[in-house]
Formats: C-alpha cells, structure tokens, sequence
C-alpha cells in the first residue's frame, strides 16, 4: 500500500515570524494589504467563502492547534486525496503570480508531527527540515497536480 502524500503550498521564503506563510495566508495578505483588483478580490472572497464551506477550519475544531507554545510552527497540508480541493489552488497560485508573489508546492509522506486530522488535510508541526518542491513540479500546470 502506498504512503499517504501530502500537500502544501507556501511562501519559499520565511515570515518576519519566522514561518512560511500558506496559499491561504499569502492571499489574505494582498488583500488586507488592498493590493487586489475589483476582479481579483471577488475571486479572492468567493473562493475563500467555498474553502470555508468546503472543509473544517481545525482551530475551529480545537483552538490550540496553532497555539506556538502548544504547537510551535504548526502549518496544515492537504492529503493528496482532497482533489477538489487542490483543483482550486491554481486560481490562488495565478493571483499570486500576478503580484509578483511566490509560492511553491511541497509534497511529503512526512510532514511533520500530526496535532490534527479530518478527511482532508492535517496540521504538523514541521521537522527541522522542510520539504522541497518537487523537481518537476510547475505549480501553475493542473497536470502537474499529481493525483490532483
């Protein structure tokens, strides 16, 4: 039987805090900062609103699973089973792209330690050292989504 995989897709650079920030996250940022076009932030808000609805919030499930004294460094990966979630990250990854903003995609069968799970995704907190992007990998190409 095959490891399960896992999927994230993160700023390559670090935070002023220390982390690499998530798709999510990278998103939010330029549209707080008001750096989105009319168009990009209705995309940005309905799709935001569809990954809501679309799965759980974990520190909604437990709000200590971001706590840094709990979990220091914890950052949540989509199982590669998720697709219908993954198929939707390129609309993230071509916004961010238009804003000069980089984000890469790591896959890994060990992330990092498991604080939580549900049946798409888990939040760890990272091993020392992280994942590197696939060689191979365009983030921009659906078809290199993997199983995606």
């Amino acid at each position: 039987m095959r490891a399960m995989v896992y999927v994230r897709f993160q700023s390559p650079e670090r935070s002023p805090r220390g982390h690499f920030p998530g798709v999510f996250a990278l998103a939010n940022g330029l549209a707080r900062e008001g750096r989105l076009t009319e168009e990009q932030h209705r995309f940005w808000r309905t799709a935001n609103d569809w990954y809501d609805a679309a799965y759980p919030d974990p520190s909604r499930v437990d709000p200590t699973v971001y706590d840094p004294e709990v979990n220091p460094g914890a950052v949540a990966w989509f199982k590669e089973s998720a697709a219908h979630l993954l198929d939707r990250v390129p609309g993230y990854l071509a916004l961010l792209a238009a804003h000069g903003v980089a984000c890469e995609r790591l896959e890994s069968a060990d992330p990092g330690r498991i604080v939580y799970e549900d049946e798409h995704q888990v939040v760890v907190v990272p091993h020392e050292s992280r994942p590197r992007p696939r060689p191979d990998a365009d983030p921009a190409r659906p078809g290199n989504q993997g199983p995606a």
